[in-house]
C-alpha cells in the first residue's frame, strides 16, 4: 500500500503526481477502517482528503504554518504528519488528539476546537513573520459553516485590509456562500479556475514588475480591470470587497487542479481566499447519504454504517421532548441553536414548531443576544447550547440578559467532563462564571425527571435569566427525583459530610458507601442549585459532622466548593476540615469520563481515598 510508505510530508511530495488518486483512495480506506473502531469525526475528513494531499503536496507544515478552524478535519493531515500509525487511540485517554495540538506535533501550528477563530490566528503568525523578516507561508482553512460566526468576518475584515501574504481557504461543502446567478458568474468562476489564467495573471504581474514604471502602471491596469468587472459584473465577492484576491470556486477533489492553484496562491503574496468545492462524506455511501450523522460518530460498522452499539436515552433527548411539551402548553415558549438542533434534541421541536425554532449558526453571542430581544417582548426563549460554545458568550450573558433580568433560559448541555474531544469541549467553565453573574439562577438536575421538573421550573416559576445544566449521555446516572428544594440530605452521617451536584452525586453516594465498609459515616448532601448560594440555603447543614468534602467537575478557581467556604467562613460556620476535591488548574484531556473522574480523583475511590487522608492527618 501506498499509505504505508508515507511516514512525512516529505514522503507525500516525493511520490509520483500519477500515484496521487490511489493514495487519495487508500486514505479514504483508511479513515473509515480507524474511526469505525474509535468513533469520531468522519464525514468532514472524507471531504477533505484532495484538499489536505493537495497542501502538503505545495507546502511545508513543518515550516509554513497551517491554521485549522475547528480542527474536525484535521485526521488526513495527522496522518501524512507521522501519526497514522497511533489512530488505534484516536480520542483515547493519553491517544491522539480528534484535533490539532501543537505540542503532539511540529506539523499543527495551532490548537482548534471552536469555529471561526482561524483568520484572526493566522494574521497574528502573519504579523509576526513580517516584523520578524521570517519567509514562509500562513494558511487558514475554515469550512463555511465557521463563517456564520462574527468572528470569522472580523479576522477577515482585518486581514484583506491587512495586505500581508496570507491564504484563506474555504472548504465549501454545502452551499456556496452566495449564489452563483446567470452565466457571467459562472463563465468567470471556471475563467478564474483555469491552470492557464493564473500562469497569465502571473507572467503579466512578472513583467510589469521588470519594468522601471512596471509597479505603477500593473497598479493602473489592475484598477481600470478591477473597475470594469465591478462595472459590467457588480455582484463581486464579499472577500474582493474586502481586500481578497478571490479564486474560485474550485473542485475540491480534482487535485492536480488544487495543487496549482494553491501555488498560484502562495506566489500572489498578497491576501488571497481560494474557495473550494467538496462533498462531505466522499467516497463512503453512508456518509454522503447522511453526512450529519457521520459528522462526529461513535464506533460503527464499516460495512453496514450501523452503530456498534446503539446509543440509550438521554439528557439531550429528554430536554428536548421536555420542551416540546412545554411549547405545546404556552405558545411564548421558543427554542433557539447555534448549529446544534440534533445534538441539543430540538428536532422533533425544530418540525413541530417550525416558526419557534431559531438555529443562528455558530453564532452563539448572537444566540444569547437574540433571545434577550425574545425575552424583552414578552416570550420565553430557551437557548440550547453546548457548555464548551457558551463560553463564547459570556459578554451577552451579562450586557443583553442579566443587567434587564430578562427571562432568558439556557439549556446547558454537555456540562462537565465530556470526554474524547479533549481540553476544547470540555465543559467545566459554566459552572463558574454563570453563577458569577448577578441575577442568574443556575439549576443542576442529576436525573432525567430532575432534569423535566427543573425546566418547567426555569420555564415557568423563576424569574430572570435561568440556567439549567446537564451532562452528556445518560447512562448510570441519579436514577431518582431529589428536585425538590436547593439542598437536600440524601444520607445521614456523623463523620464526614459530602457535598456534590450533578452526576457527580452518584460518586459521592458510593464512597459514602465503601466508607461505611470502613466504618466511616458520611453524610451525603446534593445541590441542586449553585446559583444563588445564600445563608437560607446553608442554614443548618454542614453541624454534623468536622469534615467537609465538595466534589465537582469543574476548574477550582470560582468554583461551588471555595464560594461555599467563604460563606461559611464570613458566618463563622468553617469546617474543622475542608476538601475541595475538583479538577484544580489542568485542562482534562482526551478519554471516558470514567477514565477522566478517576484520573482527576473524582470517583468513588478518590473521594473514599481523599476521606481517609483527610482522617489520618488529623489523627
Amino acid at each position: 500500500m501506498l499509505l504505508e510508505l508515507i511516514h512525512s510530508p516529505a514522503d507525500l511530495r516525493a511520490l509520483p503526481a500519477g500515484q496521487l488518486p490511489q493514495l487519495c483512495q487508500e486514505l479514504r480506506e483508511f479513515l473509515v477502517q480507524s474511526v469505525s473502531g474509535t468513533g469520531g469525526h468522519l464525514a468532514s475528513n472524507l471531504g477533505a482528503v484532495e484538499l489536505t494531499v493537495a497542501l502538503h503536496r505545495v507546502f511545508d507544515t513543518e515550516r509554513d504554518r497551517l491554521v485549522f478552524d475547528v480542527g474536525h478535519q484535521c485526521y488526513v493531515h495527522k496522518a501524512l504528519t507521522g501519526r497514522r500509525e497511533l489512530f488505534a487511540t484516536l480520542r483515547q485517554f493519553q491517544g491522539l488528539s480528534g484535533f490539532p495540538k501543537p505540542k503532539e506535533s511540529v506539523h499543527d501550528a495551532f490548537i482548534a476546537g471552536h469555529a471561526s477563530n482561524s483568520v484572526s490566528v493566522a494574521l497574528g503568525m502573519a504579523r509576526a513573520r513580517t516584523l520578524q523578516k521570517g519567509d514562509y507561508s500562513v494558511l487558514a482553512l475554515l469550512g463555511d459553516g465557521a463563517l456564520t460566526g462574527g468572528l470569522a468576518y472580523e479576522g477577515l475584515n482585518n486581514a484583506g485590509a491587512s495586505g500581508e501574504p496570507l491564504i484563506v481557504i474555504l472548504n465549501d461543502n454545502g452551499m456556496s456562500i452566495n449564489r452563483n446567478v446567470g452565466a457571467i458568474p459562472t463563465h468567470l468562476a471556471k475563467l478564474r479556475s483555469k491552470p492557464a489564467y493564473y500562469h497569465f495573471k502571473k507572467w503579466y504581474r512578472s513583467l510589469f514588475g521588470r519594468r522601471p514604471m512596471g509597479n505603477p502602471l500593473y497598479r493602473f491596469n489592475h484598477g481600470m480591470k478591477t473597475w470594469l468587472k465591478r462595472t459590467l459584473w457588480p455582484g463581486s465577492t464579499l472577500f474582493e470587497d474586502m481586500g481578497f484576491t478571490y479564486l474560485g470556486p474550485i473542485d475540491g477533489h480534482d487535485l492536480p487542479r488544487l495543487c496549482d492553484v494553491l501555488e498560484w496562491a502562495r506566489d500572489l503574496r498578497c491576501p488571497v481566499l481560494v474557495h473550494v468545492n467538496t462533498v462531505k462524506g466522499k467516497g463512503y455511501s453512508f456518509a454522503e447519504q447522511n453526512p450529519d450523522k457521520f459528522h462526529g460518530i461513535s464506533p460503527f460498522d464499516p460495512a453496514t454504517g450501523l452503530l456498534k452499539k446503539e446509543g440509550g436515552e438521554n439528557f439531550s433527548a429528554v430536554f428536548g421532548r421536555t420542551l416540546l411539551n412545554c411549547a405545546e402548553e404556552d405558545g411564548r415558549v421558543c427554542a433557539v441553536t447555534a448549529a446544534m438542533a440534533d445534538g441539543t434534541g430540538l428536532t422533533e421541536f425544530a418540525k413541530a414548531f417550525p416558526e419557534r425554532f431559531f438555529d443562528v449558526g455558530i453564532a452563539e453571542g448572537h444566540g444569547v443576544a437574540m433571545s434577550a430581544g425574545l425575552a424583552a417582548q414578552g416570550m420565553i426563549p430557551v437557548f440550547a447550547v453546548y457548555s464548551t460554545f457558551l463560553q463564547r458568550a459570556y459578554d451577552m450573558l451579562i450586557h443583553d440578559a442579566a443587567l434587564e433580568k430578562l427571562h432568558v433560559v439556557l439549556g446547558v448541555d454537555r456540562a462537565g467532563l465530556v470526554g474524547p474531544d479533549g481540553e476544547t469541549h470540555q465543559g467545566c467553565f459554566d459552572a463558574l462564571f454563570l453563577p458569577s453573574i448577578p441575577g442568574f439562577t443556575v439549576l443542576c438536575p442529576s436525573s432525567f425527571a430532575e432534569l423535566r421538573h427543573m425546566l418547567r421550573q426555569a420555564l415557568f416559576d423563576i424569574p430572570g435569566p435561568v440556567a439549567v445544566r446537564y451532562p452528556r449521555g445518560g447512562e448510570g446516572f441519579f436514577r431518582e427525583d431529589a428536585s425538590g428544594a436547593p439542598l437536600i440530605r440524601l444520607r445521614a452521617g456523623k463523620d464526614v459530610t459530602l457535598l456534590s451536584y450533578g452526576v457527580l452525586i452518584n460518586s459521592a453516594l458510593e464512597a459514602a458507601a465503601l466508607l461505611a465498609k470502613e466504618g466511616i459515616e458520611a453524610e451525603v448532601l446534593k445541590l441542586n442549585r449553585i446559583a444563588p448560594l445564600d445563608t437560607e440555603t446553608l442554614d443548618g447543614f454542614f453541624k454534623n459532622t468536622g469534615t467537609l468534602l465538595i466534589l465537582e467537575d469543574a476548574y477550582s478557581a470560582g468554583c461551588v466548593g471555595q464560594r461555599i467556604a467563604a460563606l461559611l467562613a464570613e458566618r463563622g460556620e468553617a469546617p474543622a476540615h475542608l476538601i475541595l476535591k475538583n479538577l484544580g488548574d489542568r485542562f482534562p484531556p482526551e478519554g471516558s469520563v470514567p477514565q477522566l473522574e478517576h484520573a482527576f480523583g473524582l470517583d468513588a475511590a478518590g473521594v473514599a481515598a481523599a476521606v481517609r487522608e483527610a482522617a489520618h492527618g488529623s489523627d
